[in-house]
């Protein structure tokens, strides 16, 4: 018998504008626009942040045009060192390779016009450098440290890899179990089932999976089936209306898939648990377990169970190998006495 495989469909790489990221509204600094307007359709692709120091004396190696550089005060006390003409070579050189943008931290307002609070003098060869490139360079009157949390904290989520999945997620005390299978084997009438006995929904049919370092999977519903689940015979049904709050949630770590597959005579299913099995979703190893469906079985009394031994596994308790762990202990000593 061939395997269900959860199907999975990888989504747009992720970016966004320099213009978005002025005016997003989750990013924890406040950020002005200094010169550069042009660019400011300018694409952010990397959620890592860049220290410009090298560059400006000539070292490009490992310069990203799709990261956000970062001009500190270091860097800002290294310009004031140069001439003129050559602190202006220096930043042409920089700005012509088409970076996304240019952050200047603890900055004054208008940069060219007035030191920051305890910073350096402006430099003006830095604005014409970013107007004559139509590069976007702003300023954050935060220090870098404070600036650079605030970028990797919007951008890890921005720019996080994602792909959509076929499926129903659940939060089963508090494991996120994606079940996955073959369409009419029943997920959605074991979620309904599950959300019955208390547990809550986070997803149905399409999963959106975001990856979070370091190495893990959340899972969220499209925008447009939130809250919804699909039960044949019933039609589409929403689960914060007939449940409340507490049936559902917004989104889930995936802590273990559950394959359900027909049961088959013909196939020989895990009967001891001693090896674990993964199923991989955006690089990170999510354990795997396989349950067959047929009539009589109680499939959300088993999810429950899967759900509580998962906790058992992350604390450290393996039953079957403890079980397996023990009986050889008794075999061994049973031949120790016949000797």
């Amino acid at each position: 018998m061939t395997e269900e495989v959860p199907r999975s469909v990888p989504a747009p790489r992720p970016s966004m504008s320099v213009r978005a990221l002025l005016a997003d509204p989750g990013l924890g600094v406040g950020l002005e626009l200094v010169a550069g307007e042009a660019g400011l359709d300018r694409i952010i692709e990397s959620a890592r942040i860049q220290k410009s120091g090298l560059a400006l004396v000539g070292h490009f190696h490992g310069i990203s045009a799709s990261r956000i550089q970062i001009f500190g005060q270091t860097e800002l006390s290294f310009l004031h060192t140069l001439e003129g003409e050559d602190r202006a070579k220096k930043l042409r050189d920089l700005f012509a390779r088409d970076l996304c943008c240019v952050i200047v931290t603890r900055a004054s307002r208008g940069e060219a016009e007035a030191p920051a609070e305890g910073g350096f003098p402006a430099v003006p060869e830095l604005v014409a450098a970013a107007e004559a490139s139509g590069t976007p360079l702003l300023r954050s009157a935060e220090r870098s440290s404070v600036t650079i949390t605030a970028l990797h904290a919007l951008l890890d989520d921005r720019l996080a890899p994602r792909v959509r999945m076929h499926g129903v997620l659940v939060d089963v005390f508090g494991v996120g179990v994606l079940l996955a299978g073959p369409s009419a084997i029943g997920k959605s009438e074991c979620a309904l089932d599950l959300v019955m006995r208390g547990h809550r929904l986070v997803a149905d049919d399409v999963v959106e999976c975001d990856y979070r370092p370091p190495g893990m999977v959340f899972g969220a519903a499209a925008h447009l089936l939130r809250y919804h689940l699909e039960v044949r015979g019933l039609g589409i049904l929403n689960v914060k209306d007939l449940f409340g709050v507490t049936a559902i949630r917004e989104r889930k770590r995936i802590d273990v898939v559950i394959k359900l597959v027909e049961w088959s005579k013909d196939v020989e299913y895990d009967r001891l648990g001693l090896e674990d099995r993964y199923h991989t979703i955006l690089g990170v190893k999510v354990r795997e377990l396989v349950i067959p469906v047929r009539p009589g079985r109680d499939m959300s009394t088993i999810i429950e169970v899967a759900a509580r031994n998962e906790l058992l596994k992350n604390a450290g308790h393996h039953a079957a190998r403890e079980f397996f762990g023990n009986l050889e202990g008794a075999l061994m000593s049973g031949g120790r006495r016949d000797r």
